[in-house]
């Protein structure tokens, strides 16, 4: 059994075969009277019948109804009428539902689900480096990691994001780093795990990265994979290349150094670059001609005071951007309403600059491209797309089922637009990751509800009660 320091372990809280006193929302979804769920969960092999299915593949398109067959945790087929019988899979109706590839939030400061919301109207300088980088990050255990890093991956599931590339900057120790991995783990969810810098002097990064590559990622075959979070140090990003894994970079306002990397020849091929604000040509394309991925967080960067978001200057550029949360002290972390931000936002650029009488304007977005920003570009962001991202028969089934029989999103007049402008994480009703059922009728599974939040709050109370910060519940 995996333990951090401080004592919490995996089955302190998860438990296998989750039984009523361990039951998430609502607890009839997780006891034992769901009959449905307990043969879901020993099934080989399991078809969603009947839904909306948006394959996000465009070589196979899209269905206005059709059946999803899932076969050992991968997706076998996608069409109409598959023929399988009750005895031989496991029959889910998905009538009134969409199916979509589960969402890829490319960049989250996961550690930090501890603070959800603590820095209400705060932005980037000074509030955010001085009360949370270098005050309450520094007083994390790696029990508190653990928490942090676990609430967020269990809420992402909840919203229906599947996998996510996790910047913890709470490497204090190695043991800080184990519990960091550990929680993903734990969690369940598909990860890229990008090994970010820490505190103090036990820090060990980022030569530890080469102890975690064996101890933790000795198969390609799992959910998690690891990266390197990197500064704009050409050592730095010399030591992905010398350990063999992507940089994941945030970079924003020096487009300098990262053309010089570039010249250096240290800038890979899936290598991720994160806000990408205010940079110039020559490095859009540095990143671009190297291979690079951009992931962008419009909500928070809006409100943050990053700068205003890059998409169109990704989009100008010849490049695809992924979406991501960023963190949750000040912003939500649920990728409906990244989405409509960055359809929102793009389309108000362009028509403005239409007002203003310039010609030749880019195109505006379409849900569906947003829709694929949120899913097929965030998993190649993330260098995972030959394991998700669409619905493609031989990738590992990582899907969502989003209901669309309530009154405020009833009559579905087009999918794209439904998931993209009118729902949010209250209509995600099943979610899928590598085939396994994670959240169920809207309850995640096996997961003891009450001892995450008692753990939860008891290391936000801790981390914070030593940061010396008030508490302001109400302003």
């Amino acid at each position: 059994m995996s333990r951090t320091k401080g004592g919490a372990s995996r089955r302190a809280f998860l438990k296998a075969g989750a039984v009523a006193a361990a039951a998430p929302f609502p607890a009839s979804a997780q006891t034992p009277a769901d009959p449905q769920l307990a043969r879901l969960k020993a099934a080989r092999r399991v078809v969603l019948r009947g839904g909306v299915v948006l394959t996000l593949d465009r070589q196979i398109g899209d269905f206005v109804r059709a059946d999803v067959l899932i076969e050992d945790g991968k997706i076998r087929e996608v069409r109409p009428d598959i023929q399988v019988s009750a005895e031989s899979a496991e029959i889910i109706d998905a009538t009134n539902r969409i199916v979509t590839p589960g969402f890829v939030d490319t960049h989250s400061h996961s550690y930090q689900g501890l603070l959800r919301g603590f820095l209400p109207n705060g932005v980037v300088y000074p509030d955010y480096d001085r009360d949370i980088q270098n005050n309450i990050t520094s007083r994390y255990t790696p029990s508190d990691a653990w928490a942090g890093v676990l609430v967020t991956a269990l809420g992402m599931i909840d919203m229906g994001t599947t996998c996510v590339v996790d910047i913890s900057q709470v490497a204090h120790t190695p043991e800080h780093s184990d519990a960091n991995i550990q929680a993903l783990r734990d969690a369940g969810i598909r990860a890229v795990f990008a090994y970010s810098r820490g505190l103090g002097p036990a820090a060990k990064y980022p030569a530890d990265l080469a102890r975690m590559k064996v101890a933790h990622f000795s198969s390609a075959d799992q959910l998690l994979t690891p990266a390197l979070a990197v500064s704009t140090d050409p050592k730095v990003f010399a030591m992905a290349r010398e350990l063999d894994v992507r940089a994941v970079l945030h970079i924003r306002l020096n487009s300098a150094p990262l053309i010089a990397l570039a010249r250096a020849g240290l800038m890979k091929p899936g290598d991720e670059y994160v806000h990408c604000a205010h940079l110039n040509d020559e490095a859009w394309r540095a990143i671009r001609d190297s291979g690079g991925r951009t992931s962008h967080s419009p909500p928070l960067e809006m409100a943050m005071g990053h700068g205003f978001p890059a998409i169109q200057d990704a989009l100008d550029h010849g490049m695809r951007p992924s979406l991501s949360c960023d963190h949750a002290a000040t912003v939500g972390m649920d990728m409906f309403g990244m989405m409509r931000t960055a359809f929102n936002l793009q389309r108000l650029g362009i028509q403005q600059r239409q007002r203003n009488g310039e010609q030749n304007t880019p195109p505006l977005l379409t849900c569906r491209e947003v829709l694929e920003f949120a899913t097929i570009e965030g998993a190649r962001c993330a260098a995972l797309d030959h394991k998700t991202g669409t619905l493609t028969p031989g990738k590992d089934a990582d899907l969502l089922m989003l209901r669309y029989d309530d009154p405020n999103i009833w009559p579905l007049n087009n999918a794209c637009s439904a998931v993209v402008n009118l729902m949010n994480p209250g209509h995600v009703e099943n979610v899928f990751v590598a085939g396994k059922v994670r959240n169920w009728r809207g309850a995640l599974v096996d997961v003891d509800r009450a001892r995450v939040l008692s753990l939860v709050a008891a290391a936000r109370d801790s981390v914070v009660r030593k940061s010396g910060l008030p508490m302001n519940l109400l302003g």
